[in-house]
């Protein structure tokens, strides 16, 4: 049975079994196996992860709220299912075409393999340096001029970065908005974000160059 892991850092895995799964677990990683189990977990969440947990997987429409934890639930268990099938023995390599899927579909969440191979991609500290790389491929292409993404690369670009509230009032956002932007759409864009809060001063972003 596959077994699902989601940590700390809205990293989803996907197991080809639950004794795969108990490192992750071990390590403080929550687990679900259906729909009806991550909607449980969803329920005690904030409505700010699930928004982050959604903008963070490839290919999605990023969204700014859902309607219940319920309804989150369902959506992200519909897309990492794609990740479900990447995570089975040999015997389903008859269907290449879902591999494939699986590894466009999964940014933030890594399907974990039988092979040693696919076993090191599934490891958050070993997958962290193919993060960096991707990283590096906007630079040289940027993003669309005069888009959402491009216009907050602008303002993280300079020297002290942006602050919470000028991004909030150049975009005509909401906090977690902002929040779920930087965890989604500018990680699966490949830029690395920097988020602190000096001393006395308000939450900044900047790009980690």
């Amino acid at each position: 049975m596959t077994t699902f892991t989601i940590d700390a850092e809205n990293n989803i895995t996907a197991f080809p079994t639950p004794d795969h799964a108990e490192a992750a677990i071990g390590a403080g990683a929550q687990s679900f196996t259906s729909q009806k189990q991550l909607a449980e977990l969803a329920a005690a969440w904030p409505a700010e992860r699930l928004v982050a947990i959604w903008n963070s997987l490839a290919g999605v429409t990023p969204v700014e709220s859902f309607k219940s934890a319920k309804a989150a639930a369902g959506r992200i268990w519909q897309r990492i299912q794609s990740l479900g099938d990447a995570a089975q023995p040999e015997v389903e390599q008859e269907k290449p075409k879902a591999h494939k899927k699986a590894k466009r579909g999964a940014q933030v969440a890594k399907a974990a393999s039988t092979k040693p191979k696919a076993s090191k991609t599934a490891s958050p500290a070993k997958s962290a340096p193919k993060a960096k790389k991707v990283a590096k491929e906007p630079e040289a292409a940027g993003p669309r001029e005069g888009s959402k993404t491009a216009q907050v690369v602008a303002m993280l670009q300079r020297k002290n970065g942006a602050t919470l509230a000028e991004i909030m009032e150049k975009m005509g956002w909401q906090k977690h908005t902002v929040r779920g932007f930087m965890a989604g759409a500018m990680k699966k864009a490949g830029y690395t974000v920097e988020s602190f809060k000096p001393e006395g001063g308000e939450r900044t972003y900047r790009l980690n160059s």
